[in-house]
């Protein structure tokens, strides 16, 4: 693999590597664009196999973050950050710091947040070191854990979703079929089941789905058999790339909305979901939430102020939705579109922001 040549096929930026001896941080800071602001996008901390696997990750995860803010009419960039490393044995206090130096190196023109595998109280420690962290503990002045509002936000996509379909947004006697019960697929879970939607569930951790089952009242299959569950709206909210050529012909359901980043396996996996007749709702769209609610932080957080714009992807799903349908294109070409002609109309590719300072 020829590094530059990936950089360029994904039109990205900026990559920065970062190391520390001392502390064992082995870090990847993929800058995908700043044409529409600083790039804020969240850092992963991921016991990837290879470094390859972390360096394509990473840029499919920056390049996401681009057209999830251009989406959501933010003016933000896209970037992400991998950290290389087991979370459970390989984090600490000092290895969160020497990333955050080198974060702020970067003099905001990325801006990071937490992401799998980093949490609201590691966004606090890494203030220690950089003002460009977003996602704070609500005692250290920030929104807190996004999770939540990140689910919010998928729910308001998902009850566009079902007025666009079947022409009523209510989501009670739908039923759902939910993949990874984690924090937000869990928040996800508790919304549906208040909205008296019938809801399964699946995930990897057995003690995840022993607290969904139990917590929610739900029913739960095997990891492997989820996607094929009868279902009216399958909601991956796990890792990425659970939508391909295996899993689409088995998917048992009228629509896809769920909140894992980077669903589509390839870009053709698009093509495939909509000649299935299932309707797809872009995740850089529905699951834009966290997004909002961090960047509102770079403005002084609040709360109803972010909800209140977080509320609105119901309004931006339903769009895609129906220019998907006037144009004849699949939502995902609807929503990659609609994204890259903000960029295009109100960015200048053509120059490098300097600073996060921009943002204000």
């Amino acid at each position: 693999m020829v590094v530059f040549d990936e950089v360029a096929r994904g039109g990205h930026e900026e990559v920065v590597y970062g190391y520390d001896e001392v502390s064992g941080l082995r870090a990847i800071i993929a800058i995908h664009s700043t044409a529409l602001g600083p790039a804020l996008g969240g850092t992963r901390f991921f016991p990837y196999q290879t470094e390859q696997d972390a360096f394509v990750d990473v840029l499919r995860l920056a390049r996401g973050m681009t057209y999830k803010a251009a989406a959501a009419g933010l003016d933000l960039g896209g970037g992400k950050a991998v950290i290389i490393g087991d979370p459970a044995t390989d984090k600490s206090e000092l290895l969160l710091r020497a990333y955050a130096r080198i974060v702020d190196s970067l003099g905001g023109r990325y801006i990071t947040a937490e992401d799998v595998g980093t949490t609201t109280a590691d966004v606090d420690v890494m203030r220690r070191e950089t003002r460009w962290a977003l996602g704070s503990s609500v005692a250290e002045g920030g929104a807190g854990d996004p999770s939540p509002v990140t689910s919010r936000g998928l729910f308001a996509a998902a009850r566009a979703m079902s007025e666009f379909i079947w022409g009523d947004a209510e989501l009670a006697g739908r039923r759902f079929a939910v993949q990874g019960v984690g924090k937000v697929g869990s928040a996800f879970v508790q919304l549906l089941v208040e909205a008296r939607a019938e809801v399964i569930v699946a995930d990897s951790s057995d003690e995840a789905m022993k607290i969904a089952t139990e917590k929610y009242g739900v029913k739960g299959v095997d990891v492997e058999d989820i996607h094929t569950v009868d279902c009216d709206i399958y909601s991956p909210c796990a890792l990425g790339g659970g939508l391909n050529q295996k899993t689409i012909p088995q998917l048992n359901c009228q629509a896809v909305v769920g909140s894992a980043n980077n669903q589509l396996a390839e870009e053709e996996d698009a093509d495939r979901i909509a000649r299935r007749g299932i309707v797809y709702g872009p995740d850089f769209v529905v699951n834009a939430g966290g997004l909002i609610n961090v960047h509102d932080e770079l403005h002084g957080y609040s709360r109803m102020r972010a909800l209140q714009r977080v509320d609105s992807i119901f309004d931006a799903t339903k769009a895609i939705l129906e220019i998907s349908k006037e144009e004849g294109i699949n939502p995902n070409q609807a929503a990659v579109r609609r994204a890259e002609d903000r960029i295009r109309h109100i960015g200048d590719l053509r120059r490098f922001r300097r600073s996060g300072e921009e943002t204000g």
